[in-house]
């Protein structure tokens, strides 16, 4: 919600991504992409630096960022093919071994397993009982969440019980993404890249582990095989069950969150919200990552080796 992109073509005629930022700006977001990709991490597209040497201008309210422009669609408009999700396992593999400086990791946020998101979506679920909205996508999301009130209540109160847990275990915490979903896996024609590194975190690995297997990745696979896949690359790794499935359920709750934030708060969107809408009913339908998420935890599988 706060961004914008565009193909910019410089005199020269060469092609670039500008990414602007509205609000609050962490160089974070810049400083992580540029290390990993300094590393070799070919799945990494870096911030290209001002003449002053930063990785960012400033434009009014806006960070600007530029990039070299990469042709290619992400894995929500084009099939996400085995060789893509094996390249997503080794190069998050090589990311959550990387030794990031002390620098950086002092500035990354830590995990604290807020119960911020949820309370949010309390607060929308009693909003929608309390009457509809005038706005006529209000009307429907305020209907959605009172028809499916018993499974948001559910949702919520999972992912409380293993905040509480993970809470008092304390699990090692790296760098990590957070927000591999297939919008941000770019399939080019040089392969896979990972874009977007707005919101790095330090947190247990299983905060990115989360994403294949849930339903996420543009379902071009059934889950098992997309985990089966992902781990060829990412290779053999214990994944603490309690943590997989507290990610998977508090992604929902944010998703929740967010779009409520975006179609109950404000009227401002216009065809945006139709299709916010779409994907907020998604997660209530058969084989959505809400069911997926709860089949997983069904399991409770200890590790994921392959």
């Amino acid at each position: 919600m706060n961004s914008a992109v565009y193909r910019a073509v410089a005199e020269d005629g060469a092609a670039y991504f500008s990414k602007l930022r509205r609000g609050a700006f962490d160089e974070l977001a810049v400083a992580l992409p540029r290390f990993y990709a300094d590393q070799g991490i070919a799945a990494i597209i870096p911030p290209l630096a001002t003449l002053g040497g930063r990785l960012w201008a400033e434009l009014g309210e806006h960070a600007v960022i530029l990039y070299h422009f990469v042709e290619g669609r992400n894995a929500y408009e084009t099939r996400l093919a085995e060789r893509h999700l094996r390249e997503l396992g080794a190069a998050l593999r090589r990311i959550h071994a990387a030794a990031v400086p002390e620098a950086l990791l002092r500035r990354l946020p830590r995990e604290t397993y807020s119960p911020e998101w949820r309370e949010m979506v309390k607060s929308f679920l009693r909003q929608a009982e309390g009457g509809d909205p005038a706005d006529p996508v209000a009307r429907r999301v305020a209907a959605l969440l009172r028809a499916e009130r018993p499974r948001i209540a559910d949702l919520v109160g999972r992912a409380e019980r293993l905040a509480l847990a993970l809470r008092a275990r304390g699990l090692p915490l790296i760098a990590c993404h957070t927000d591999l979903h297939a919008g941000n896996l770019l399939i080019a024609g040089d392969g896979l890249h990972i874009v977007d590194w707005d919101a790095p975190l330090l947190a247990p690995k299983e905060r990115d582990l989360m994403f294949p297997g849930a339903g996420l990745l543009g379902g071009w696979h059934g889950p098992e095989e997309e985990e089966a896949l992902f781990y060829a690359g990412y290779g053999a790794a214990p994944v603490d069950p309690v943590a997989l499935a507290y990610y998977r359920y508090e992604r929902i709750v944010v998703d929740i969150a967010e779009f409520g934030k975006q179609l109950l708060l404000s009227d401002q969107g216009g065809e945006d919200r139709e299709r916010s809408l779409g994907f907020l009913a998604s997660y209530f339908r058969p084989g959505s990552p809400l069911e997926i998420a709860y089949q997983a935890e069904g399991r409770g599988r200890k590790t994921q080796s392959h």
